[in-house]
């Protein structure tokens, strides 16, 4: 039953990337090449249905973590308290910022709300980066099972690490190019004339920096985190997972010069899942390591709750999520189609 629920929370949190992730793209987008008013609402208007649904999965995801792994949210939520105390406001301030915008027709007022959506989105993505670099990394765990993270120290993979160091900012960069690149696709398909051809060349751009830094995070992650390339060599059927991710990226390529908007927005799905799978494969069976003394890290079988109440949350959380898949269908398809802006518009 741990392994199952060790599972179904790396599922829910790559739908998590997957549906937010265009959300946070599409700030990063409006930023860069939306220009006018009338081009940054039809940004907004591309998310506008479905931003707050596709956050259901971050909360869900929070909440099923909280009841199978009990010790890692004691133990996460109390040494990363400062980080996710910003993440909170930064979601806050990009909600805000969708709500608020159009409540005033000022020269101040929608400005900056627009930078506070562009800025909030992009500070997410590299946040998001960053935790996923210190999971992969490992923490620095005492005797007692806990420990507590600054934001930084000397940006040094030690014992005396922060939050922030060279490796997890590398990830926070990728995460950040990644979400460019997967909100510059959505946009892409959700609009036509000028706006999509800059989201065509934006999305171009950022390929090649994707895959640029695929390459090096690659390789640094391998040197950082030694359990990865044990849990590939003992399973090398797990190469499946970075085979989609290189996969997917040039497919991303292929339908980009062919304009296949929603194949390639696919294919950008199937990368962000690939390069999450591999992650979480390759750490297994951590949930979440110890970069001091392997022994003391968290596992999927010392942080999970007891059998028993994961065999019963499991006939709870079936209908949960089946409802959350039939809002998702009707809300996707009742928005599907290019978006335009008009009286009713964002």
């Amino acid at each position: 039953m741990p392994v199952l629920w060790f599972c179904i929370v790396a599922v829910m949190i790559a739908m998590y990337v997957v549906l937010d992730g265009f959300d946070l793209g599409a700030g990063i987008v409006s930023l860069l090449i939306a220009r006018t008013d009338e081009e940054k609402r039809t940004v907004l208007k591309t998310i506008g249905p479905v931003w707050d649904g596709n956050e259901v999965w971050l909360l869900a995801g929070g909440g099923v973590l909280y009841f199978a792994f009990p010790s890692l949210y004691a133990a996460s939520f109390s040494g990363f308290y400062l980080p996710l105390m910003m993440v909170l406001w930064l979601l806050i301030l990009r909600g805000c910022a969708i709500e608020f915008r159009n409540h005033l027709d000022s020269p101040t007022w929608t400005p900056l709300w627009d930078i506070t959506f562009g800025g909030a989105s992009a500070l997410l993505a590299i946040f998001f980066g960053a935790a996923l670099g210190n999971v992969v990394r490992g923490v620095p765990f005492d005797e007692g099972g806990e420990f507590f993270l600054p934001l930084w120290t000397n940006f040094r993979t030690g014992p005396e690490t922060g939050v922030l160091d060279w490796y997890t900012i590398v990830v926070a960069v990728f995460a950040l190019a990644a979400l460019s690149l997967h909100g510059a696709l959505w946009v892409n398909l959700k609009t036509e004339g000028e706006l999509q051809r800059r989201c065509q060349v934006m999305a171009r751009i950022a390929l090649g920096v994707v895959g640029g830094l695929m390459v090096v995070t690659t390789v640094v992650t391998f040197q950082i985190q030694p359990q990865i390339l044990r849990s590939f060599s003992a399973q090398p059927w797990g190469f499946v997972f970075p085979a989609l991710a290189l996969g997917s990226a040039g497919a991303i390529a292929w339908f980009l010069a062919r304009r296949q908007e929603m194949a390639a927005f696919l294919s950008s799905c199937a990368f962000l899942i690939g390069m999450l799978t591999s992650a979480a494969f390759g750490v297994f069976p951590y949930v979440l390591p110890s970069n001091t003394n392997p022994a003391l890290g968290l596992t999927v079988y010392n942080a999970a709750a007891a059998d028993y109440g994961l065999r019963v949350g499991l006939w709870w959380w079936i209908p949960g999520m089946l409802l959350v898949a039939a809002y998702h269908v009707y809300v996707y398809r009742t928005f599907a189609g290019k978006v335009s802006v008009g009286e009713n518009g964002h």
